[in-house]
């Protein structure tokens, strides 16, 4: 379980790479908890303020790196290498908001029929990936919620993004696996931290 202290370190060091990365400087230690040494996944989003307009996300679903390394190496990548979008300059510092995203590890959606997929997800609490044929597709838990999408349509985008036709999750040939996040997020750029409290979780 993360604190909102933890939050407030993961933002930090996540906001600390992408200055650092974007400005050529080497990145200031920071004294961080003891689980920030634990294998996780998390992705780092940059959006603009006040507009809230996507300006990067890359991250690690799968718990393969430290949690440290994880947010620092996403924040780096979120601000030069998202394919989406150019490279931050240094100009844009102050008008990005950071975001990082603590993930769980991805587990296999078992499901008889895809007609039963939309229920076995929930808009707000799972993030989704989707893999067919060696595409693959991730949406954060958050992605749904704030483009106001239901669960098939949570479905059909991630399957977008994976570069597949928006129903193929229908013919029942798709990969598929959830997991959840705890958010934190500046209220604005080098602002205060918050947990975003996107869904209910019945844990």
């Amino acid at each position: 379980m993360f604190t909102q202290e933890d939050g407030e370190k993961a933002v930090a060091l996540a906001r600390s790479a992408v200055e650092s990365e974007v400005k050529g400087e080497d990145i200031p230690d920071l004294e961080l908890p003891d689980k920030f040494s634990e294998k996780m996944g998390a992705f780092v989003t940059l959006n603009r303020h006040p507009s809230e307009e996507l300006r990067g996300c890359i991250g690690y679903p799968e718990p393969t790196f430290q949690l440290k390394e994880a947010i620092i190496q996403g924040a780096k990548n979120a601000a030069l290498q998202d394919p989406r979008f150019p490279r931050l300059k240094e100009e844009e510092l102050d008008s990005v908001v950071v975001e990082v995203s603590l993930l769980t590890p991805p587990e296999k959606l078992e499901f008889d029929e895809p007609e039963e997929l939309p229920k076995k997800i929930v808009c707000g609490k799972h993030g989704l990936i989707i893999a067919k044929g060696g595409r693959r597709g991730l949406l954060l838990p958050q992605v749904p919620v704030d483009q106001d999408w239901d669960e098939e349509q949570f479905l059909d985008q991630t399957c977008r993004k994976a570069g597949l036709r928006s129903k193929e999750w229908r013919e029942g040939n798709c990969d598929l696996q959830v997991f959840k996040g705890v958010i934190f997020a500046e209220m604005k750029p080098n602002g205060e931290v918050i947990k975003r409290e996107i869904g209910k979780d019945d844990n």
